[in-house]
């Protein structure tokens, strides 16, 4: 989990941040990224590890590990408004943009999970499934994840009937039946399919009527 850091160090970066993000796919919430830079040598015995691979219970305690060894964290978010307005994958990118500019500690070089690198003038390398192969991305990816839940945790107190908690935004069978009965609501991402489609109902059922 450490290969990518300690290769990076041996060619001279001595400031290495991971970056991953959380909610590319749901139909609400935000996109939330995280950058995280762990002091070098990497604290692999710790078990950072992909978000996806972790339970609730087991992201809640490593994030606060994440916190306690990490030299900085930045958190960087971009809302469905503006999802709706550039696109999910651009606002991927500029959520990861954000976080790195959140950094207290101005990196030399970024790991990005994924394909694509970020607009930025840090040397980075982007890593497909960086979230299992590098623990800096590992430890990005818990603490996107976990910021993302609680926000839609938040949204339950307003909005308790797109159970939230349960589904975190994403179309499942309840949640898509949810936005039938009540309509999106305004942490909906109006240009993703099913809300989109509810929403053309209802555009249709007005005209015709």
């Amino acid at each position: 989990m450490d290969t990518y850091e300690k290769d990076a160090h041996s060619k001279g970066y001595c400031t290495v941040a991971g970056l991953d993000e959380a909610g590319r796919g749901p139909l609400a919430g935000p996109v939330v990224a995280a950058a995280v830079i762990l002091p070098f040598p990497p604290p692999i015995d710790i078990g950072f590890r992909d978000s996806k691979a972790l339970s609730p219970k087991s992201r809640e305690k490593l994030v606060k590990e994440v916190f306690r060894v990490a030299r900085a964290v930045g958190i960087g978010m971009v809302w469905p408004e503006e999802i709706d307005r550039i696109n999910i994958h651009k606002a991927s990118l500029l959520a990861m943009e954000r976080a790195v500019e959140k950094l207290g500690i101005k990196p030399d070089m970024l790991l990005v999970d994924g394909t694509f690198p970020i607009n930025s003038d840090i040397e980075q390398r982007p890593i497909i499934s960086g979230d299992a192969l590098s623990v800096s991305i590992a430890a990005a990816s818990i603490v996107a994840k976990t910021t993302r839940d609680s926000i839609m945790h938040a949204y339950h107190h307003s909005f308790p009937e797109y159970d939230f908690p349960s589904n975190k935004g994403y179309g499942t069978r309840d949640h898509m039946d949810a936005i039938d009965e009540h309509g999106a609501a305004p942490m909906h991402r109006k240009t993703f399919r099913g809300v989109m489609k509810d929403l053309f109902s209802g555009l249709k059922g007005k005209s015709d009527g």
